[in-house]
């Protein structure tokens, strides 16, 4: 093999880990910067959405990348580089259908069955329980914000009035 030959094979295994590397920090960055119960940053949440909007493009050409530096790789690998070659294609190839999925619903799962009781009847809340409440049409609701906090949302009927109570 001669020393060209060798220098675009150690571009090529450059190109190919990069690119892994690149792809699978797309989709982990937002997943990593938006959590449950974790400070945030405006900045930080920005970068996520925006990352996250993007993903299914990103990771769908970096997959394309690796699959073809992989496939140029494959010829003349042994049988480790071609071990190391799958290795750097599988998780780029999770990431890639990561990408498409809402892991953000995953974090923030939506209440299946909410149940309402009166404040006397609920036996996880208490006097000194942070309460965001609301009153319409003279009828009044609250909502725990220990609970807020994980599910963010819901839907209820106060008053005779629709509202999507968020947090």
């Amino acid at each position: 093999m001669t020393d060209a030959e060798k220098r675009n094979r150690r571009i090529a295994w450059l190109i190919l880990f990069v690119a892994a590397a690149a792809t699978i920090a797309w989709v982990f960055i937002p997943t990593w910067l938006i959590m449950p119960f974790k400070s945030q940053t405006a900045r930080g949440v920005a970068l996520s959405w925006w990352l996250k909007r993007w993903a299914p493009l990103a990771t769908v050409l970096g997959l394309m990348l690796t699959t073809g530096t992989a496939a140029l790789l494959w010829r003349s690998a042994r049988w480790y580089g071609r071990t190391l070659a799958v290795a750097a294609l599988l998780p780029v190839l999770a990431v890639a259908w990561f990408a498409h999925q809402n892991h953000f619903e995953w974090m923030f799962k939506p209440l299946p069955n909410a149940a309402y009781a009166r404040g006397d009847d609920a036996g996880f809340a208490n006097e000194r329980t942070m309460v965001m409440a609301v009153t319409l049409n003279g009828e009044a609701a609250a909502y725990p914000v220990r609970q807020m906090a994980y599910h963010h949302i819901v839907q209820d009927l106060v008053g005779g009035v629709p509202i999507v109570v968020t947090y």
